[in-house]
């Protein structure tokens, strides 16, 4: 009896999860395809411009637990996904992450309050006469300035 391993045995098949690196495709009913690379990050960590996709996320729970394949993504104008390859992540994900979310919520709140101010002088008439809506656009200037 030999003590040697057999070397022919089959390899594990490569699945999407929390930490892979994926090369997918997003294929569009009308056939038009794009071609992606993200790695796959708690939701906490996720900065799809830097290719870090959440997990929570509906293309992340989508590719979740699949193999190299193509599979059904019918979410806007998107057909199918195609996973082509699946490997270890190599890059961490951002320490910042957290930090410019914030940053990016706050200038959203920044602009819809200005939006709402803007509406308002513009639609705003009383008893002293019409609102004038340039101390807004003056606040709206100070604000970008301080971006």
């Amino acid at each position: 009896m030999s003590d040697s391993q057999p070397t022919d045995l089959p390899q594990p098949v490569p699945l999407v999860a929390n930490g892979t690196h994926v090369t997918i495709e997003l294929i569009e009913r009308s056939g038009e395809s794009e071609r992606l690379e993200l790695d796959i990050v708690p939701d906490q960590q996720a900065d799809f411009t830097r290719g870090f996709l959440g997990e929570g996320t509906p293309l992340g729970k989508a590719l979740l637990g699949k193999e190299a394949g193509v599979y059904p993504y019918t979410v806007g104008g998107l057909a199918k996904v195609r996973i082509l390859s699946i490997r270890p992540s190599e890059a961490p994900p951002p320490d910042d992450t957290a930090t410019r979310r914030q940053a990016v919520l706050q200038k959203a709140i920044n602009e819809s309050d200005r939006v709402s101010a803007m509406i308002f002088a513009s639609s705003f008439s009383g008893k002293w006469g019409d609102y004038d809506p340039s101390g807004v656009e003056k606040w709206d200037k100070e604000e970008k300035e301080e971006d």
